[in-house]
């Protein structure tokens, strides 16, 4: 696994990131703000960008599948995969925050089958992830977060 370098303090917030404000929230607060979008439970994901090599923070709705967090590239609906789901197919060790919890973790893209057994449960968490769904022709990709520093 490959470390990605700092204690989680450095990465930048992606400024491509519809939660931004958000996400720095989430950050200086510790984990005790900033941690729900619409109701629904969020973490703060840093991962390294596969061209610039920098360490990138976003902040993103999840949803547990046993130990495991689950998170699904939506970019609202868009018609292309966010740059967060692209830079961690090419890197896959991330950092994770979920509240005041942080842990290095390795993402995994679930396959077609593993995310109809997750779907509806990801859809509960937050609605408009099946009118995404319908609206676009790309897949909307699940991945698992699954911790590596036990």
């Amino acid at each position: 696994m490959a470390l990605i370098p700092g204690d989680g303090d450095d990465a930048e917030v992606s400024p491509h990131n519809w939660g931004a404000e958000q996400a720095r929230l989430y950050a200086e607060s510790g984990g005790t703000e900033g941690t729900t979008f619409e109701g629904a439970p969020c973490l703060l994901m840093d991962y390294v960008g596969r061209r610039s090599g920098t360490v990138l923070r976003t902040v993103l709705i999840y949803g547990r599948d046993g130990d495991d967090y689950l998170v699904v590239g939506s970019k609202g609906g868009s018609p292309t995969h966010p740059l967060w789901y692209l830079n961690i197919v090419a890197e896959p060790d991330v950092r994770v925050r979920v509240g005041t919890q942080r842990f290095a973790a390795r993402a995994e893209t679930l396959s077609p089958e593993e995310k109809a057994r997750v779907w509806p449960r990801l859809v509960a968490l937050y609605a408009p992830y099946e009118e995404y769904d319908r609206r676009i022709e790309r897949d909307i990709p699940v991945v698992r977060l699954r911790r590596t520093d036990n």
